[in-house]
């Protein structure tokens, strides 16, 4: 009679978990910098006057083929923030859940000012300009905007750092502290040759690439 009255059980399905979500956002982390790395040399090989070694990347986006540039920094940018999210999401509750997502998202926003405050033009390029760059408005907008993210890339690399060690992947923990340091070693080379610049910030970009890759492929507590 007890059994009679009792109302049968309902097997309620879990929730479907967070992975296809983190997965979808972390790929676009994961393919941000190749992607924008790829579209800038292209774009520098097919352009008249272009030269690694006196122009910027970000010099693309002047001239009539330049909104090609700019769209990169706006798909790239909407790219890292999704990047980030799916970090925070893959992180939560471990080390460096909280502020290594942050400064990736804070990066990803510097592209949408460089997209916004385009670079001055100089060293002949685009076609037809002066040699000597000529700093505007825009163009300290677009150096400062570059010069804050690439910190904050660079304080990532030592936040994000602890949870690799608390994995145990020491040696990856260990090269999330030693990149940042060649990064702001080739800006500081930028001086001598604009190259240096560009393989800096190529390397940042790469870096977080795999790093975003590796941290979320097992997020902590599993």
């Amino acid at each position: 009679m007890t059994d009679m009255l009792t109302a049968p059980r309902q097997v309620v399905p879990a929730a479907p978990g967070r992975r296809p979500a983190v997965r979808w956002t972390v790929a676009g982390g994961v393919v941000a910098g190749p992607l924008f790395l790829a579209a800038g040399v292209a774009q520098a090989l097919a352009r008249d006057g272009f030269d690694f070694t006196r122009n910027a990347i970000s010099q693309l986006a002047l001239g009539e083929e330049g909104w090609i540039q700019t769209v990169s920094f706006v798909i790239t940018g909407a790219l890292l923030v999704a990047g980030a999210a799916g970090l925070r999401a893959a992180l939560r509750g471990g080390p460096g859940g909280t502020w290594g997502p942050a400064l990736v998202g804070v990066f990803g926003v510097s592209f949408w000012v460089a997209g916004a405050f385009p670079a001055d033009p100089g060293a002949g390029f685009p076609a037809g300009a002066p040699e000597v760059t000529v700093l505007s408005g825009h163009g300290a907008v677009h150096m400062f905007g570059g010069m804050v993210g690439y910190l904050t890339l660079c304080a990532a690399f030592f936040v994000l750092a602890r949870p690799l060690a608390a994995r145990g992947t020491r040696g990856w923990a260990m090269a999330s502290r030693v990149v940042p340091v060649a990064v702001l070693a080739g800006f500081a080379a930028s001086a001598a040759s604009v190259l240096a610049f560009t393989l800096g910030a190529g390397l940042g970009l790469l870096w977080l690439s795999a790093l975003t890759a590796r941290l979320a492929s097992a997020p902590t507590g599993r």
